[in-house]
């Protein structure tokens, strides 16, 4: 059975910074790219970082040159450094593989002051 399991998420001020965690099984994750997407309410989920199994890294606009994604396959997990974070960064975040598999639960992050 694939569960992602998502964390480091919470509150952090404009400007500040913060690190998710997901961890996945089910699965084998060092043959997959992994996503990170997020979503507002009353919107879709959107991608906004993507790492392929051999580390290619592409980034949607919006993240560019804040966001860093990276992976340790031996752990089966991904990661999201986020730096520089704005309001517009609130939503609540989801890792997944590609293709996609059932999603997890996500975590919620909130910017603000």
């Amino acid at each position: 059975q694939v569960h992602f399991v998502e964390s480091g998420g919470g509150l952090a001020p404009p400007g500040g910074s913060l690190n998710l965690t997901c961890t996945a099984s089910g699965f084998r994750f060092s043959d997959y790219a992994m996503d990170w997407h997020r979503q507002v309410p009353g919107k879709l989920r959107q991608a906004i970082a993507s790492i392929t199994n051999r580390g290619r890294i592409t980034y949607d606009d919006s993240v560019k040159g804040r966001f860093t994604i990276s992976r340790d396959n031996a752990l089966n997990t991904v990661y999201l450094q986020m730096d520089s974070l704005k309001p517009e960064d609130t939503a609540r975040y989801y890792c997944n593989s590609y293709p996609s598999r059932p999603w997890g639960q996500g975590i919620q992050v909130t910017v603000s002051s």
